[in-house]
């Protein structure tokens, strides 16, 4: 895998940690569109976010790709970044991720090459070997059958070539440019849900992301992993692993209220194993649903790997959960129905994780 930590210097990943927090807390963000809710008002929304979580100490805000999903109008990271980009000043952005195997290597070396040339030292191109979507739309996409997902190494490769431009002598690509292209290039992670990505991460030395809101089961074994399989490189000198977090805290009513808001995701994500995806529903929606029994048991898996409660209970799940897993970094995602209510929950989780910041709420 030559190329893939060419022409970036070795980089604090970890950052300056903000107040008394005892790790870096961020935010990934899907732009949700809940039922009633436009798309345009979803990305308000984002964009609204983005801006008090930078005020309020967050670490990076990244947005997911992800495609034939009406709860989730972030099909297109590096077209969002740029517009949260225009509205921020000093938060880290980037994508969480682009899902590599949709795109040419060269569009995306190019996009996130102008996005660093237009934001120095913000921006950050975490990839994904998944569609994120469903077998169609993924042909769609790639305007062909789908890929090898075994082929993922070589595209990231060709990524890293085109975006340090060291394509060896003899190459067909060697005489080809992403341009914009600067002196530093946006900090590559790779994300992932199961072991594969891990190892990668881990033998290419580079930082990892593990969605361990969706895959609980395996966050541990993932991050032994890639620990495991860890060789210092020239961006990284020690294993950094994030984990995605899905965490709603409420000012009043505790678990209970909180889980009244997260049955929302959970059902939203039951349609869609279904293969009826939908925004996102009201918490009265998802009351009212009829649940057979298995989905019961469904809803009660997915609300059992959400960190939720009063601000203090949140704040005292995720420590626990950075203790269990050793994860360097939390990233938080609040994807709940009701723009008030996410905004909420992502300011009473920063007041109880102690961060600090211009606009920091008090304590």
């Amino acid at each position: 895998m030559s190329g893939a930590a060419h022409g970036q210097g070795r980089q604090d990943i970890r950052g300056t940690v903000r107040g008394t927090a005892p790790a870096p807390l961020s935010i990934l963000d899907l732009a949700t569109v809940g039922t009633g809710v436009t798309a345009g008002q979803a990305l308000a929304a984002t964009t609204e976010l983005a801006r008090a979580a930078e005020g309020w100490g967050y670490h990076r805000f990244w947005v997911a790709e992800h495609h034939g999903m009406p709860g989730v109008a972030s099909s297109t990271p590096a077209v969002l970044i740029a517009h949260l980009a225009a509205h921020t000043s000093t938060l880290r952005l980037g994508s969480g991720g682009v899902m590599l195997p949709n795109h040419a290597p060269l569009a995306i070396a190019e996009q996130f090459g102008l996005l660093e040339a237009l934001h120095p030292g913000r921006i950050d191109l975490g990839l994904g070997r998944a569609p994120g979507t469903d077998p169609a739309t993924a042909r769609a996409l790639r305007r062909g059958e789908l890929e090898d997902p075994d082929d993922f190494p070589h595209r990231l490769s060709e990524l890293t070539h085109f975006l340090d431009g060291d394509f060896p002598d003899g190459h067909p690509y060697a005489r080809l440019s992403a341009v914009p292209r600067g002196p530093e290039r946006p900090p590559l992670w790779l994300l992932g849900s199961s072991g594969f990505s891990a190892q990668l991460a881990g033998r290419l030395g580079l930082p990892f992301a593990f969605a361990h809101h969706f895959s609980a089961a395996n966050t541990v074994p993932a991050l032994e992993l890639y620990r495991s399989s860890f060789r210092p490189s020239a961006v990284l000198g020690e294993p950094y692993a994030l984990i995605g977090v899905s965490a709603v805290a409420v000012p009043a009513g505790g678990v209970p209220e909180a889980r009244r808001l997260a049955a929302s995701a959970g059902l939203a994500m039951l349609r869609l194993r279904r293969g009826m995806p939908s925004p996102i529903p009201t918490p009265e929606e998802a009351a009212a649903y009829p649940y057979s029994p298995a989905e019961a048991d469904f809803l009660e898996g997915w609300l059992g790997n959400v960190v939720l409660g009063s601000p203090g209970e949140v704040a005292d799940g995720l420590e626990e959960l950075r203790k269990r897993t050793g994860a360097d970094e939390l990233m938080v995602t609040s994807h709940i129905h009701g723009i008030a209510e996410r905004l909420r929950s992502y300011r009473l989780i920063a007041q109880a994780y102690g961060l600090t910041g211009p606009d920091a709420p008090a304590a």
